[in-house]
């Protein structure tokens, strides 16, 4: 994304988020691949759920924001997680716990496929908007 000009970042194409938006949704989402970390570390029976309409990422009025500022911070709550994750043992990142949405029970590793298949998910995303305001 660097040297695209703010413009790109910030287009919503069909009422969609921005690929400002779309990254700034990968930051907001943090706090709670966290809590649901803590959720495995204590045993819970069930993980934390979300918010499905995502309010957190309409009301961070992302397309306000620096991209590198967004993208800076992102990394610092990312990196956080995985430094967590090097320090399980084995008999942690197979404990279990029900998903809350997918009512399906998940391991630790579970869960953080679940998140990359999420951070994919808006990747592709991103690369379609740029294909699509490339073409405008």
């Amino acid at each position: 994304l660097r040297g695209l000009g703010t413009a790109v970042l910030t287009t919503r194409l069909d009422g969609k988020w921005s690929i400002q938006e779309n990254a700034g949704h990968l930051l907001d989402l943090e706090p709670l691949w966290a809590l649901r970390l803590d959720d495995f570390q204590r045993g819970a029976e069930r993980l934390s759920p979300t918010d499905l309409q995502n309010q957190r990422t309409f009301d961070a009025n992302h397309n306000a924001s620096s991209l590198s500022d967004l993208l800076a911070a992102f990394r610092r709550e990312r990196a956080t997680i995985v430094e967590r994750l090097e320090r399980y043992d084995e008999s942690l990142i197979v404990r279990t716990s029900l998903h809350p949405r997918l009512e399906q029970p998940m391991r630790v590793i579970d869960h953080v496929l679940f998140v990359a298949e999420h951070d994919d998910h808006h990747l592709a995303t991103i690369t379609s908007l740029l294909r699509a305001l490339a073409t405008r």
